[in-house]
C-alpha cells in the first residue's frame, strides 16, 4: 500500500465537515483535529516548524537545499469537507484491479456505482479505486490533497539529494463554505506563487474559475388559518417557489457545463409565515455575472412590488473572482505545472473550474495560485471516488514542480 493511500485512509475517517453560516472561525471545532493529526505527522517526518494556528490554518516549510536564489513555493490544500454530505464515519474501501462493471456500495440499500451513470470510471479499468460504503462523501476533496502534499515532503525529506527551493505549506479550514482564505496571512506565507490541490480527475490543471456570489434571502409570510385565507394569506413557501420561478430555469447546475454560469438554490426552508434560502450564482464571464446579480436583484424587487416591501429581503455578497485574470499576467506559474505533468506522463486537461478555489482568493490578494488535480471524482456526495493511482501521480507532479523551478 503507498504512503499516500495510508495517509488518505487516515485522513478520511476524520470528520472535518464545514457548516454553513456558521459565525466561529473555524465554523466547526472539529477540523482541528485533522489539523493536529497534519501537524504530528509533519513534525514526525522532521518539519519541525509545522504547527496549527488558533484559526486552524496549518503551516509548515522546508528551507532550500540550493545555494541560488530559487522562487518560494507554496502548496495548500484544504481540510474540511462540503456540508452537502455527511462527513461522519466515513467508511472508506478499497476495490482493487477494477473491472469496469457496477461497483456496490450498499447491496441492502442497492447504492450501486456504475459507469453507466457515471462513464468516468471506465478510464481506470485495472487500476485500484477508493469509494464509499454509500452512506457518506469520501473525503477526497480535499484529504487527498492534503495525504498528496505531505508524502511530497516525505519524499523530499528521505532524499535531501533531491533539489528544492524553499517549500511553503498551509492547510486551511472552511474552503468549502467560502471561507478558506479569511484568515490567511499572504505576508506570513511568503511564497512567490502556489498551488492548491484541490483539482479533479487526474491531468486537471485550473487557472480559471467562476466568478462567485451568494444571495441569502428571508420571506415573510401572512400566516391565516387556510379557511380564511383568500385575501390575507401570504404563503412564504409559495412565494418562494415564484422567485424560483422567475429565474431561466434552463440556467441551472443540471443544465449547463463548461463556461456556462448558473443559479442554484441551496439550502431552502420554511413554513407558510416564513422562508428562508439561499442562492449561489455563478459565472467565468465578468459581464454576465453583473447581468446573473441584477436579474436576482429585479426578481424580488418584483415580488416585493407585488406582495407589499419587505416581504422579501436579500442579502447578496460576491465571494471570489475569475482568477485568470491576474494569472494571465504570470503565466510561467501555468507552464511550470503544465511541464511538471507532461514530465509525469500525464497529458495536462486545462479546463475551467466550474467552482473556486482557496485559489482564486489567493490570487487576489497577491498570491497567484493555480490549481492542480487532486484525482478524485463524484466531490460531494455517496458516489465519490478517486484512483490510487492518480494521488500518487499527484505526488510525482508535486516533486516535479519543485525540481523544474530549480533548472529555470
Amino acid at each position: 500500500m503507498s504512503s499516500t493511500l495510508e495517509r488518505f485512509l487516515r485522513y478520511v475517517r476524520v470528520d472535518t465537515q464545514s457548516k454553513l453560516d456558521s459565525e466561529e472561525q473555524p465554523s466547526t471545532r472539529k477540523q482541528f483535529d485533522l489539523a493536529h493529526m497534519a501537524v504530528a505527522e509533519l513534525q514526525a517526518l522532521g518539519v519541525n516548524d509545522a504547527y496549527v494556528d488558533e484559526h486552524c490554518y496549518v503551516w509548515a516549510s522546508l528551507p532550500s537545499n540550493q545555494t541560488k536564489k530559487l522562487p518560494v513555493i507554496g502548496l495548500i490544500a484544504h481540510l474540511d469537507t462540503s456540508p452537502e454530505v455527511s462527513g461522519a464515519n466515513v467508511q472508506p474501501r478499497i476495490v482493487s484491479d477494477y473491472d469496469g462493471g457496477d461497483i456496490v456500495l450498499d447491496a441492502e440499500e442497492k447504492i450501486i456505482l456504475s459507469p453507466m451513470d457515471y462513464p468516468d470510471l471506465l478510464k481506470y479499468k485495472g487500476q485500484s479505486l477508493v469509494v464509499t460504503d454509500g452512506h457518506t462523501l469520501l473525503g477526497a476533496d480535499d484529504k487527498a490533497g492534503v495525504a498528496e502534499i505531505i508524502s511530497a515532503l516525505a519524499h523530499l525529506q528521505m532524499h535531501p539529494e533531491f533539489p528544492h527551493g524553499v517549500v511553503r505549506v498551509c492547510f486551511t479550514p472552511d474552503e468549502e463554505v467560502s471561507r478558506g482564505t479569511e484568515c490567511f496571512d499572504v505576508e506570513k506565507f511568503g511564497a512567490d506563487f502556489a498551488y492548491t490541490l484541490d483539482g479533479g480527475e487526474i491531468g486537471e490543471l485550473n487557472f480559471e474559475n467562476f466568478n462567485a456570489a451568494r444571495a441569502r434571502i428571508m420571506i415573510r409570510g401572512r400566516s391565516v388559518h387556510p379557511g380564511d385565507a383568500k385575501g390575507v394569506m401570504i404563503n412564504a413557501i409559495e412565494v418562494a417557489i415564484e422567485l424560483h420561478n422567475l429565474l431561466p430555469s434552463k440556467e441551472r447546475p443540471e443544465y449547463t457545463e463548461g463556461y456556462e454560469g448558473f443559479y442554484m438554490i441551496a439550502p431552502f426552508e420554511g413554513s407558510v409565515d416564513e422562508a428562508r434560502l439561499s442562492y449561489i450564482i455563478r459565472d467565468h464571464d465578468s459581464a454576465i455575472f453583473e447581468r446573473r446579480k441584477q436579474t436576482m436583484t429585479a426578481a424580488v424587487a418584483s415580488l416585493n412590488q407585488k406582495y407589499g416591501q419587505g416581504t422579501i429581503t436579500m442579502l447578496l455578497e460576491d465571494q471570489y473572482y475569475n482568477m485568470r485574470r491576474e494569472l494571465e499576467k504570470v503565466f510561467h506559474v501555468v507552464e511550470l505545472a503544465k511541464r511538471a505533468m507532461q514530465e509525469a506522463g500525464i497529458q495536462p486537461h486545462i479546463v475551467p473550474i466550474r467552482g473556486g478555489t482557496d485559489g482564486a482568493r489567493l490570487t487576489y490578494m497577491g498570491l497567484p495560485t493555480p490549481n492542480i488535480f487532486a484525482g478524485g471524482h463524484n466531490f460531494h456526495g455517496r458516489y465519490e471516488y478517486i484512483p490510487v493511482e492518480s494521488m500518487d501521480k499527484a505526488v510525482e507532479v508535486i516533486l516535479n514542480v519543485l525540481r523544474l523551478a530549480t533548472q529555470e
